[in-house]
């Protein structure tokens, strides 16, 4: 084991045979692994035999505990991170500990494995070529409401953690806020024992969750269609009056092309529009 290093090791988000044999060597050999709760890692610990020592590291000790964690990395220990499930620093601590790291020189390496986000994405049936990741949505609805109304109108996949005591209401605000139209997954306890993944419109997965009350448990990924473009065909006096310069100096069939780059609406429509303005049609 390489000395004087912060390994960033992902852990099962359930299913213990997700662990990967590098995450155990790792583990195995560090000098010290600062996990997000000892207790709840006690049990991983035991799983796979590893008897290295932990400290709790955690999102109301962390700044503190960074500087000590960077003196022991300048004292040659080699060290893990690890949260309660999945990747570090994805909805979890370790942002500041990584930041001070490398602030101090020392490496930091990840050491790669599950991750809810990724795992809930790759079988939600929802555009993967763009997304974006917001965590957990503020608590209260009022707040909640404002951010969705934020992405109400974005174009790409955008994906939400949440707990289940506030799976219902944020499936309603994304009802209110976003359509009853607007396609919706939820993936529930991945790679657990009652594992779900459902989608359809939001209404729909508003309605499933209400029928079963079991589906409001566990912990899930909201995964939330992005917003379908927005067709600009009615030409208004902004748009004729950029035709009117641009057929000033081009061709028409040029000038509809800028035109539509410019401002977003169908060529065709500004065709058709210029043809009018120039009295041939």
């Amino acid at each position: 084991m390489t000395v004087a290093v912060l390994y960033v090791v992902s852990t099962p988000i359930g299913n213990l045979d997700d662990m990967s044999p590098r995450a155990v060597k790792t583990l195995q050999n560090v000098d010290l692994i600062a996990a997000e709760d000892t207790r709840h890692s006690a049990r991983l610990m035991q799983h796979f035999a590893i008897t290295t020592p932990m400290l709790a590291l955690h999102d109301h000790n962390e700044r503190h505990k960074a500087q000590m964690l960077v003196q022991k990395l300048a004292d040659g220990n080699a060290i893990a991170l690890i949260s309660d499930a999945g990747t570090p620093l994805i909805s979890d601590p370790g942002y500041h500990l990584v930041c001070a790291v490398r602030e101090a020189g020392f490496q930091v390496v990840p050491v790669v494995g599950p991750c809810a986000l990724i795992a809930g994405l790759s079988v939600s049936g929802l555009a993967t070529d763009r997304f974006s990741f917001y965590g957990f949505l503020p608590a209260k609805s009022s707040g909640r409401k404002q951010q969705l109304a934020l992405l109400r109108d974005v174009g790409h996949t955008q994906v939400l953690y949440e707990s289940p005591h506030r799976i219902v209401a944020t499936v309603a605000d994304i009802v209110s806020v976003m359509g009853a139209e607007r396609q919706l997954v939820l993936a529930r306890e991945l790679t657990k024992t009652f594992e779900t993944v459902y989608g359809g419109t939001a209404l729909d997965v508003q309605a499933w969750l209400l029928a079963d009350h079991n589906q409001q448990k566990g912990e899930f990924v909201v995964l939330i269609a992005g917003a379908e473009p927005q067709e600009l065909d009615e030409i208004g006096a902004e748009e004729e009056r950029m035709l009117t310069l641009l057929l000033a100096e081009l061709p028409i069939k040029k000038a509809a092309a800028i035109a539509a780059s410019l401002s977003g609406h169908k060529k065709k429509a500004l065709y058709d529009r210029a043809l009018q303005l120039q009295g041939k049609a």
